[in-house]
């Protein structure tokens, strides 16, 4: 291996050492508000719950083994990630009508002032995670000789 392999190689491990720390912090972030806050998610929370936990693993498993297989089976799931972390935010927004809100007076809601944190709401942050993730997993690998 020559010394412009061996910089590529950690060039690429650091998007997805990225994307990694991103996936599991917004894991922990959504199981902390679930469970030791007793937040309960509505409907878009748990589809885009369903699509960002299988990241943490898929992520890892790729970092440790170094085979570069994250990025096939990322991808799809971040994508999804992304398209409903979008409609959730254009939902919260008022972009899309309210009549086909996931959140309800009743039952769970992101809507609340307890749904805010570091100052943006849960949909928010949760479209910026997918966003971020995506980044890491889509940028160029670099040149390799």
């Amino acid at each position: 291996m020559t010394n412009t392999d061996v910089q590529s190689l950690s060039h690429d491990d650091l998007h997805l050492t990225a994307a990694f720390l991103i996936a599991l912090a917004a894991t922990l972030g959504a199981l902390f508000i679930g469970e030791v806050l007793g937040q309960t998610p509505c409907t878009l929370c748990w589809y885009q719950r369903i699509a960002m936990f299988p990241l943490v693993p898929i992520l890892g498993l790729s970092l440790w083994r170094s085979d570069g297989m994250a990025r096939p089976y990322a991808l799809p799931l971040a994508l999804a990630g992304l398209a409903l972390a979008a409609w959730h935010s254009g939902l919260y927004m008022g972009l899309i009508p309210q009549d086909i809100a996931p959140c309800t007076k009743d039952g769970p809601s992101c809507s609340g002032p307890a749904q805010i944190i570091l100052g943006l709401p849960i949909p928010y942050l949760s479209l910026a995670a997918f966003a971020a993730i995506l980044a890491c997993l889509i940028l160029p690998k670099g040149n390799r000789i």
